[in-house]
């Protein structure tokens, strides 16, 4: 049984839920659903997707209220999650019949069809940190493409997204969404399965190198999206108005900072430094408000287990840290007082790891070379950003960060777009989520090709010969 507490009052139990111990059944209603879900018409699928969806317009509300106690994260944040994925869903299955639709080319060189064919049954497994979102964009893209789909959540946050997908899959056909509960043990049963023909998975770098080894001794493709140690970096023209700074916090601070593309790591130009840090803590004050994340005006909650908490505290090392905005009471909850860390080397453990928590480092430089050497080192490449008055200066410095994702003047959500692909390099993974690359990441091209040579009237060719074109 998975019983969770309340991150911002352990003594309250949110809810339980039975470890799923039959995955091959739940695998198997997915396989026999999917093949009739396949002979569906592209433009009929994304049209039952989207109904299944848009009752639950009217449940956000109490979604986001389970979401925040089971997650720590504030209620107006968990809100926006929620409104957010159902305006990326609404996307997904306006532009996935296009997107995913069949190429036919018919010319002097033949008769080229180009098929988006669906996998079977993808194998989704999410996180806890924006559960809602991070599922739907895997489920929806999937189920248009004319796979199965089985979401495994996060057994420290599997109730909201749970609940949403029992809605959804009540309006579609029977066993086509499945959601199988439990911790590492049902994740592998899930991934190891022979129907299973595409993994998904967002989370840790750790658990990213077991799936995917899990995936590749099947040759099972994958899509991966792991952490993130982003870099922020402000060049001496960055703008340090009110509104920038506010967003610049937000983009470390949001979700208590246990967000994989937030800003992790700020490097300031030297001449900015004493006016950053000075901005920054008046930016702080303005918008970062700790505390229980169902009060009003709470922008900051706890973190998602005690562990969590003790690790980001073991991280702050021997630097200054600048508390930063207002923290109300926290009871006996697992939070973090929120900080900005000052005077920290390169290679102190709060800069040098990703610390999916409330303390960032404020790190000084002097040179464009200088930053993006020292942006770029690691193994993590997932987002990073740069602020400069010049747009095309930093879209150029941008173009050095090994990246999947670079951000010019913000930086986290706020530079998210639905139609630009996001994703990793180095070991922050693979695979494009958003975009029409992230739609197509569901569905595999086959081909069918007839010759200009070999038609009728064709002039053919040699029995061996290489083509010309």
């Amino acid at each position: 049984m998975i019983v969770r507490e309340n991150p911002a009052r352990p003594s309250e139990v949110v809810g339980s839920v039975a470890e799923t111990t039959d995955v091959d059944a739940v695998v198997g209603r997915a396989a026999a659903a999917q093949r009739g879900w396949a002979a569906v018409g592209l433009p009929e699928r994304c049209a039952a997707v989207s109904a299944a969806l848009e009752p639950l317009g009217p449940r956000v509300d109490a979604l986001a209220e389970l979401l925040a106690r089971e997650s720590g994260k504030p209620l107006a944040d968990c809100r926006g999650e929620i409104g957010f994925a159902l305006t990326f869903a609404r996307w997904a299955c306006a532009t996935a019949p296009e997107a995913l639709a069949d190429e036919e080319v018919d010319d002097g060189a033949g008769r080229l069809v180009q098929r988006r064919v669906p996998y079977g049954v993808v194998a989704a497994v999410t996180p806890w940190n924006a559960p809602v979102i991070l599922t739907l964009l895997k489920v929806v893209p999937a189920l248009c493409a004319g796979n199965a789909v089985v979401v495994k959540p996060s057994p420290l946050a599997p109730f909201a997204v749970s609940a949403l997908l029992a809605d959804v899959a009540r309006a579609l056909p029977p066993g086509l969404v499945g959601v199988v509960q439990g911790g590492a043990a049902v994740g592998s049963a899930l991934v190891a399965h022979p129907a299973v023909r595409k993994v998904a998975f967002t989370g840790g770098e750790a658990t990213g190198r077991a799936i995917a080894h899990a995936a590749a001794e099947r040759l099972v493709p994958s899509v991966l999206e792991l952490g993130g140690n982003d870099p922020a970096v402000l060049l001496p023209d960055a703008a340090l108005t009110d509104e920038a700074m506010d967003r610049l916090v937000m983009a470390s601070f949001a979700t208590s900072g246990q967000v994989c593309m937030a800003a992790k790591r700020l490097y300031v130009h030297r001449s900015l430094a004493d006016r950053f840090v000075a901005a920054y803590l008046a930016a702080a004050q303005r918008v970062l408000v700790t505390g229980d994340p169902l009060a009003d005006g709470v922008t900051m909650g706890p973190l998602v287990t005690r562990a969590a908490a003790d690790r980001v505290r073991s991280l702050l090392g021997e630097g200054k840290a600048h508390p930063l905005g207002t923290c109300l009471p926290f009871g006996d909850g697992y939070f973090v007082e929120p900080a900005l860390v000052t005077g920290l080397a390169d290679d102190a453990p709060l800069v040098a790891q990703e610390q999916f928590g409330p303390a960032v480092p404020l790190l000084v430089f002097d040179d464009e070379d200088e930053v993006v050497a020292r942006a770029n080192a690691g193994e993590l490449g997932l987002a990073a950003s740069v602020w400069s008055a010049d747009e095309e200066r930093a879209f150029a410095l941008a173009a050095r960060l090994e990246a999947g994702f670079v951000f010019v003047n913000t930086h986290n959500r706020t530079g998210m777009s639905l139609r630009a692909p996001f994703g990793g390099v180095k070991a922050s993974g693979w695979g494009r989520e958003y975009g029409v690359e992230g739609l197509r990441e569901y569905a595999q091209t086959c081909v069918t090709h007839a010759p200009a040579a070999f038609r009728a009237g064709g002039a053919g060719s040699g029995a061996a010969a290489y083509p010309t074109g």
